[in-house]
């Protein structure tokens, strides 16, 4: 099996996404948290990133969370709200707020970053096995997870537990590791054991040699053979993706039997493994947050479509440079329109207003043919490709191609 995620007559949604989302405040200038006289209003959560970026892909999207009943509440669920995601299934805590976070404009990889979570008891923490009906997670093609949400508080840790056991009719299971020390909770060997639940996995090449002491793709898949597509990120060098593929052996199935679910491993001498690595496209970084989640829902996009492994690599590529390229963990939300359509005629509404990237070009988003002209390149062409701020604009699809 590959990780393609089955349609079912009973699915609602292509995906589900389910974690925390907080408001962001990032910095008007580089520096010292201290130094920085002020901030803009943002949004910020690995898993409604992902959601968001999937909804401006054209995919049915529901993003799972709680938030606080005050206003930083109703931000979020506005905000996530205006890419295309359903958030009915937020539920609202009267007791416990809204997550927030301030960051400096500085690479998490570097000693001068600094974040501060205002998010220990918040509203998101207090998700649990009780109080998220299975309703809103199973009637979907893929559920999409994080590590985060385990480093939230025991009951995040015991609803995570019991969304990545393998059962029989789950969807499709995508788990990003998102190793996060300053968390405090986030325990290296709960994060493994979350990951082997799993279907399919991202994992950076750096953070499973901080958490769990693997060097290069191959150690992590040795550590990690449970889930049929594993995708080891190597930043600007690229990515890894191991897909195992079932291959029939015996009989061959009486026709109207079921085939084995996402979650069931191919016995000994039935599946054979392949290795995929693609090259990541030269990029001009603006702010280099949000890569790892725009990666993820850009391979989660392609696999919904069914593309070859390469291709949904190259997707994963595109999303995150569209992400690298815009100041905030997020592009701009798409105009009102069919999903993955953009009207450079219409006038934007307030919450619409675009970011500008370092060069002042606006940030469209990136559409679906506009990527798929540019999967499509020969591996000359690919190898060549410069992306950077305003790249995904339409105006400029013909132009970035072969900059060198």
């Amino acid at each position: 099996m590959t990780g393609t995620a089955a349609v079912d007559a009973g699915v609602v949604v292509d995906v589900v996404c389910l974690g925390e989302s907080m408001v962001t405040f990032l910095p008007s200038r580089a520096g010292r948290l201290a130094d920085v006289p002020s901030f803009a209003r943002a949004i910020g959560g690995a898993e409604s990133n992902v959601a968001c970026a999937l909804a401006v892909a054209g995919h049915s999207v529901k993003w799972v969370s709680r938030v606080g009943a005050d206003g930083f509440g109703d931000h979020l669920i506005a905000a996530v709200a205006a890419y295309g995601v359903d958030t009915g299934a937020v539920r609202r805590d009267p007791v416990r707020p809204t997550g927030i976070y301030f960051r400096t404009a500085t690479d998490r990889a570097t000693d001068s970053h600094e974040v501060l979570y205002y998010r220990s008891g918040s509203a998101a923490s207090a998700m649990s096995p009780a109080n998220v009906p299975a309703d809103d997670l199973d009637r979907a093609r893929i559920l999409h997870l994080s590590g985060i949400t385990a480093a939230l508080s025991p009951d995040c840790l015991a609803l995570m537990r019991v969304l990545t056991a393998r059962r029989p009719g789950r969807p499709l299971l995508s788990f990003d590791v998102n190793h996060r020390p300053g968390l405090g909770r986030d325990d290296p060997s709960v994060l493994l054991e979350l990951a082997r639940g799993a279907d399919l996995v991202f994992v950076g090449e750096d953070e499973a040699e901080h958490a769990w002491g693997l060097h290069g793709p191959a150690a992590i898949r040795e550590a990690l053979p449970e889930p049929a597509v594993l995708v080891v990120k190597q930043g600007a060098r690229g990515a890894v993706a191991y897909a195992r593929e079932a291959r029939p052996t015996g009989p061959a199935r009486p026709a109207g039997t079921t085939a084995p679910g996402p979650g069931a491993r191919p016995g000994p001498g039935r599946s054979r493994e392949t290795a995929t690595h693609v090259p990541a496209p030269r990029v001009d970084v603006v702010a280099p947050v949000g890569a790892g989640d725009a990666f993820a829902a850009g391979f989660l996009s392609a696999t919904l479509r069914g593309l070859p492994v390469g291709a949904r690599l190259r997707h994963g590529h595109l999303m995150a440079a569209a992400a690298l390229t815009v100041p905030g963990d997020l592009g701009s939300p798409p105009p009102a329109g069919p999903p993955g359509h953009h009207d450079p005629t219409a006038p934007p509404a307030p919450h619409d207003l675009p970011d500008r990237g370092s060069a002042g070009h606006d940030a469209a988003p990136l559409t679906r043919d506009h990527a798929d002209r540019l999967v499509a390149l020969d591996d000359d062409g690919w190898g060549t490709l410069h992306l950077g701020p305003g790249w995904t604009a339409a105006a400029q699809a013909t132009e970035e191609v072969r900059t060198p």
